[in-house]
Formats: structure tokens, C-alpha cells, sequence
């Protein structure tokens, strides 16, 4: 119990330290030493982590995606920089958590009503300007090619 205990104040104390120590502890096997309240909370935290960055690179990456389409005069190599690297993260978190893909398709439409509204926000353009449905198939945001046509 004192271990538990000792585990448990070290996680307020010093994150890092607890982090590390309880990593030694895993690898050691001292399954009974360790902090599992907040071993579990920590888990949990990590995944709710993913799921907010995959949900916020995605409104950022519509967002730019409508301003190319609906502001063609004010293009930017910017714009692209953008779309091109919230493209990529987006990717990458697909690729390293693939059930994550289930979480984009059901949150894609509420990402991109946000989207919607930044966008109109950003451009100064009426909310009524930018469609209430997104008009394509929503793997086509994760082409690379999409909006370039190269």
C-alpha cells in the first residue's frame, strides 16, 4: 500500500518522474506497485488526446479548403502550407490509429459546420456562402491532389 501511495503522491509531485517510474515499473513487471488510478486516467487521457487532435485538424484543414474554393483571389502559398501539413498530420494519425477513421467519418459533418463557420469568420463572407453540406466524398479531403488538380 505504501508503494501505491508513494506512486500516487509522486504523480502530483513530479509528472515526469511518475511517468518514468511507472514506465520501469511496467517493464519490471511490479504490476502490484503501480498507480493504476492514474495510470488509467492517464491512458484514457491519451486517446481522448488523439481524438481532439484528429478533430481539430480537421476543422483547420476544411477551413482552408473553403477558403481556396470560395476566395480563389486571395490564394496563398500559405493556404497551401496549411492544407498541405493539417493534410499530412491527419494522415499520420489515421495511419498510427486506424480506428480513428471511424471517429473522423462521424465527426466530419460537426467539424465541418465549425469549418463553415471560421471560414466565414476568416473571409468575411456570408455563412449562406459556403454550402451546408460538404460537396464531395469525404477520403477526397485526404487527397493530396484535392484541390491542386496535379
Amino acid at each position: 500500500m505504501f508503494a501505491i501511495a508513494t506512486s500516487h503522491s509522486l504523480y502530483k509531485q513530479d509528472y515526469y518522474l511518475w511517468l518514468e517510474t511507472t514506465a520501469d515499473l511496467l517493464r519490471q513487471k511490479k504490476f502490484d506497485r503501480l498507480d493504476l488510478n492514474n495510470l488509467i486516467e492517464e491512458i484514457e487521457a491519451m486517446g481522448r488526446s488523439e481524438k481532439r487532435e484528429l478533430y481539430n485538424r480537421l476543422i483547420v484543414l476544411l477551413m482552408h479548403l473553403l477558403k481556396w474554393e470560395y476566395q480563389p483571389s486571395h490564394r496563398s502559398n500559405s493556404w497551401i502550407s496549411t492544407i498541405t501539413e493539417q493534410r499530412r498530420q491527419i494522415v499520420k494519425l489515421l495511419a498510427d490509429s486506424p480506428s480513428l477513421k471511424n471517429y473522423f467519418q462521424e465527426s466530419f459533418q460537426e467539424c465541418y459546420q465549425i469549418a463553415r463557420k471560421d471560414a466565414s469568420t476568416e473571409t468575411g463572407l456570408s455563412l449562406e456562402s459556403f454550402p451546408e453540406q460538404f460537396s464531395f466524398e469525404q477520403e477526397i479531403v485526404l487527397n493530396p491532389d484535392f484541390p491542386f488538380g496535379k
